[in-house]
This record gives structure tokens, C-alpha cells and sequence, in this order.
């Protein structure tokens, strides 16, 4: 773009007005696609330009503006160096509004290009004014496309991705680019004119064309279906599974009225597309069949409202809550911490245990035993005591229930059973809790926990001896 610039200047007047380079009133010679590639006419393209840039730098003016704009650059970075640290701090300020943030920390992250178009600016007036050196469209130029390059940075940090967003900074300010220098005429002319052998048509403007526009929609279908999302989760009157269920069906119908809309747009007959939607149909009975059927059952889980989001649910041996309901798999996490991204498919084909399906609470039993010193009532008593100084327990707003089950070898045998409102926090660590406020109770009351004592007769009589 540097070349392309200096081949700009070198054919501006005086007065800094362009006109076009020399290379772009050369004779094209119309050779096929097939003789001369894509590669080659970009190659020839850029000979040209790096010839007559060479050509150029002889000229005293091309170089003085060179050396502006080279000393007028080292300023700007190391203002930047010194006044970014100090605006940053005080935008870090900002609270609650973090899509701002970003855009003012992205601006002041650039404050060198902001510098670097001021300075080049005055450096315009003061060679206007001074009439040296001559001509000052390098600097008039390179001006405008800091400016750009700035502003296209700026704004591309509304995209969440950063490839992408780089990509649609860098594709912007190119168009800047040769928007300044008046060769979007002939850009275009040169892509119209690079075909791909599918028919005049399909050429390469029009796929450029074609994945600029579908991406500017694919993006607002984004954006618009993540905003409605949110306004759909702040419905108290919904259910958790019909918002989730609600929020899919308008982020698929925006992507598919995106796509709608960007095949009208380029003209495209849907008609065309019939051979491509049946191999498309086959693909997905053989290739795609298990997606297909994950997405299918999350249909599925979301109509029937089997699994919630906050659900506690055990499906084979993992025991965990439902983070998240997605197309093609159902979050889960457990816990120890662990996040298990289980196919929606388990969930229709495989026994699930939803510990909170109708209800929250869920019933644990903790068995035990005691001596046969001790009195029965007087031990029912004081283990549903003891059970509701837990404090889950107590929440649940259940009165724990406590019933003799056998007489045993060495023991009498208990059965305590308690209720729970919140088994996402845990099971084992609940029925530990109840277990020490038993045995506290227990050793406060002075109740034995018998254990089994075992009695070995040896048949062979065994002759003991004292050693000294």
C-alpha cells in the first residue's frame, strides 16, 4: 500500500489533487482464465506498481515527504507511551458498562495512530502554506489512511471474535485505501473480470461479495437472537425449559431468514440449490445421523420439559445439576467441580433420575443401631433431635421420622429418614452432618454403639510361656 501511495504522488499535481496512476491506463490484455491465473495477474499488477514506485523515489519531493512522515511517526508512539497509562487508568473507572469499556480501552490502545493522523495533518498545512515540497499528497495520504486504519480498529472490536474481526478491519481500510488513491474503479473491474469457470456470473466479486453479506447477516442474526434470549430468560411466567425451547426456535428462524435473505439478495435461484438439498438429505441420514438425533431429542427435552436448567439429576454414574440445555448436548455439572457435556440422546434412550422433576425434595435414609441396654423410645427421640439441628434438614420444613427395623445378633436396629429441599448441594456430605449429630447425642446420653466381638478356641491345646 506504501508502493501504491508513492505511485499516487508521484502522479498528483501541485495541488495535491490525484489523478490516476500511470499503470492503471495500461492496455489489459484479455487473456482467459485458463492461460493466465488469479496469481499471475496479481503478480503482474504488483510489478507494475513496485516499477513505478522505484521509478518515483528519485524524486526529491517523494522523498522529502518520506522523511516527514518517518520523524513525524517516532513523536506519536512515544506520546502514546506516555498518555495511554494515564487515560486507561481512569477509563478502568467505568463500572456496569463493559461493551463501552472495551471500545474506549481499544481506542486509547491506538492513541499513536490518533497522534500520528494530528501531526501528519499540521505537517499538510504547514507544506501547503510553505509551498515545500512542492507536493504533499504522500503525507495528505498517509493522513487519511491512519485516520482510517484508527477508526476501522475501533469499530471492529463490536465483533466477539477476534479473527473475524481483524479480518473485516483489514478488508475496510483496503477499501479505504483505494476509495484515496481512485482505484476502486479498476479493483472492482479486475475482480469482475476473475472468473472461476461456473459461468460469466460467478466471478470473484461476487464471492467476495457473497461472504461479506452473508457474514453481516450471520452476525445480526447473532446479536439479535442473544438479545432476544435475554429478554425472553426475564419472563418469570415461563418455565425454564419453554425459555430455552422459545430462545432456539428464534435463533434458528433468524439464521434461516438470514440465509433467505442473503441468497435473494445475490440473485441466487433457490431452485438451483435442489440437488444440493438432496446430497444434503443424504448427509444427514448417513454421515449426520447421530446430530441429527441430538438435536432432535433436545427438541424433545424441551417440549416434553423433562430437564430443567437447575434440575439435579443422576444418569448412570454421573450424579450432578443441569447447568444448560444446548442443541447437541445437555451441561451437567457435578460436584466436584466437573463439567460433563452429555449427548441429548442419553437423555430419551437411557434411565434418568430426576431428583427434582414434580419436586425439590428429595428423601435420604440413614440406618444404625444401638445396644440392647438402651431404651428404643427414648433412642427415636433423641435421633430425630439430633436430626433437626442440621441445617438443611430444618429447611426443609419435613419433620424427620425414626423407626425400629430388626432386632439383631448384637443390636437393636434403627432406620432414619430425613427430607431435603436441596440435593444440588450434596447428599453424602448431609447424611455425614446427621451421623456426628447422632453421635454427639448419643455419647451426651450415654448410649453404646455395640460392635461384634469375636471369641477363637483353638483345638489343639497352646502351652504359654512367661519369658523374663
Amino acid at each position: 500500500m506504501f508502493l501504491l501511495a508513492v505511485a499516487g504522488a508521484a502522479n498528483a499535481g501541485s495541488d495535491g489533487i490525484v489523478t490516476q496512476p500511470q499503470f492503471l491506463s495500461m492496455p489489459r490484455p484479455g487473456i482467459a482464465l485458463l492461460e493466465e491465473t488469479i496469481l499471475e495477474k496479481l503478480t503482474a499488477y504488483a510489478t507494475r506498481i513496485y516499477e513505478l514506485a522505484i521509478d518515483n523515489l528519485g524524486d526529491p519531493a517523494i522523498l522529502y515527504q518520506i522523511a516527514i512522515i518517518a520523524a513525524l511517526f517516532v513523536p506519536a508512539l512515544l506520546l502514546s507511551f506516555k498518555v495511554e497509562p494515564l487515560l486507561e487508568a481512569r477509563a478502568r473507572t467505568i463500572k456496569g458498562m463493559p461493551a463501552l469499556l472495551r471500545f474506549v480501552v481499544a481506542f486509547l490502545r491506538r492513541l499513536e495512530w490518533l497522534f500520528f493522523a494530528l501531526f501528519l495533518g499540521l505537517a499538510y498545512i504547514v507544506t501547503n502554506i510553505v509551498e515545500w515540497p512542492g507536493r504533499n499528497f504522500l503525507v495528505y495520504s498517509c493522513m487519511l489512511l491512519s485516520g482510517a486504519w484508527l477508526l476501522v480498529t475501533v469499530v471492529s472490536q463490536a465483533i466477539r471474535s477476534r479473527f473475524i474481526g481483524r479480518f473485516f478491519a483489514w478488508i475496510a481500510w483496503i477499501y479505504v485505501a483505494a476509495s484515496i488513491f481512485g482505484v476502486t474503479d479498476d479493483v472492482v473491474s479486475f475482480l469482475e473480470r476473475t472468473t472461476f469457470g461456473f459461468g460469466p456470473d460467478v466471478n470473484l466479486l461476487f464471492v467476495l461479495n457473497g461472504i461479506f453479506l452473508f457474514g453481516v447477516l450471520l452476525w445480526l442474526s447473532y446479536i439479535i437472537g442473544g438479545f432476544v434470549e435475554g429478554r425472553i430468560n426475564k419472563i418469570d411466567e415461563l418455565t425454564p425449559s419453554l425459555r430455552v425451547l422459545i430462545g432456539k426456535i428464534v435463533r434458528i428462524s433468524l439464521i434461516i431468514l438470514a440465509v433467505m435473505v442473503g441468497l435473494s439478495t445475490l440473485n441466487i435461484d433457490l431452485t438451483a440449490l435442489t440437488v444440493l438439498s438432496g446430497a444434503v438429505g443424504v448427509g444427514l441420514g448417513f454421515g449426520l445421523q447421530k446430530v441429527v438425533s441430538n438435536f432432535i431429542s433436545g427438541i424433545i427435552i424441551l417440549m416434553d420439559q423433562s430437564i430443567k436448567p437447575g434440575d439435579t439429576i443422576t444418569l448412570g454414574e454421573t450424579f450432578g445439576w443441569v447447568r444448560e440445555l444446548r442443541a447437541r448436548f445437555v451441561s451437567v455439572v457435578t460436584r466436584d467441580g466437573r463439567e460433563y457435556l452429555i449427548p441429548n440422546e442419553d437423555f430419551i434412550t437411557r434411565e434418568v433420575v430426576n431428583w427434582s422433576f414434580s419436586d425439590r425434595y428429595v428423601r435420604l435414609d440413614v440406618a444404625f443401631g444401638v445396644s440392647y441396654e438402651s431404651d428404643p423410645h427414648q433412642v427415636t427421640e433423641l435421633v430425630i433431635e439430633a436430626a433437626k439441628t442440621v441445617a438443611r434438614v430444618n429447611a426443609s420444613g419435613k419433620e424427620p421420622v425414626c423407626w425400629l427395623t430388626e432386632f439383631g445378633d448384637s443390636s437393636i436396629n434403627f432406620l432414619l429418614r430425613f427430607w431435603i429441599d436441596d440435593p444440588q448441594k450434596g447428599l453424602t456430605n448431609v447424611r455425614g452432618k446427621v451421623l456426628l449429630a447422632v453421635w454427639d447425642t448419643f455419647k451426651e446420653h450415654g448410649i453404646n454403639i455395640p460392635f461384634p466381638h469375636r471369641e477363637v478356641i483353638m483345638r489343639t491345646p497352646v502351652e504359654l510361656k512367661r519369658t523374663e
